[in-house]
């Protein structure tokens, strides 16, 4: 499976134009939206619906995102949480602006919120793991998105240069 995860659009035609770009160049065959989508920008929400009539879009509800957003959206966008597995591992995604459940070591968190990319093993063995921000990045960091696929994560840049990798088969927790 090949998944491009992404968050903080925050309305931004302009990066949600080359997101969407990239959801057809990498061939991706669903979209994890971090949330923080459209900021109430009907041209973000007629784009990612069109997006949707093409690829599975998921997605979790971000501090910014409304009932008025989800109405304008043909896909959900109001859950707090996503659970998925890869690899026998639990993958825990949120946006991140609300408490966490406690996860057992070895499980993913991806979060957006931070505008700042992230990839790091905590003290409590969860690995930490942030797409940075689509529209406003922060801490000098890039306007970027993620990959993952059967072998970890990939951060690249909006015009698709990698800049970082995470193998999830070389960081089982032990």
């Amino acid at each position: 499976m090949k998944l491009l995860i992404a968050s903080d659009i925050h309305g931004s035609e302009t990066h949600c134009g080359k997101l969407i770009r990239a959801c057809y160049q990498e061939r991706v065959e669903s979209v994890l939206l971090l949330g923080d989508i459209l900021d109430g920008n009907k041209g973000v929400a007629e784009m990612l619906n069109s997006l949707s009539r093409e690829k599975n879009i998921l997605c979790v509800r971000g501090n910014c995102d409304y009932p008025t957003d989800q109405a304008m959206l043909d896909f959900p966008i109001m859950a707090e949480y996503c659970l998925l597995f890869v690899q026998d591992r639990l993958i825990f995604a949120t946006h991140g602006h609300r408490s966490i459940l406690n996860l057992s070591p070895g499980s993913i968190l991806l979060h957006g919120h931070t505008h700042a990319p992230a990839w790091e093993r905590t003290r409590a063995g969860l690995i930490d793991l942030c797409p940075g921000s689509v529209s406003n990045p922060r801490r000098n960091s890039q306007r970027s998105y993620m990959i993952m696929n059967d072998e970890g994560f990939i951060w690249k840049d909006l015009d698709g240069r990698s800049y970082h990798e995470f193998n999830i088969t070389k960081s089982r927790p032990g």
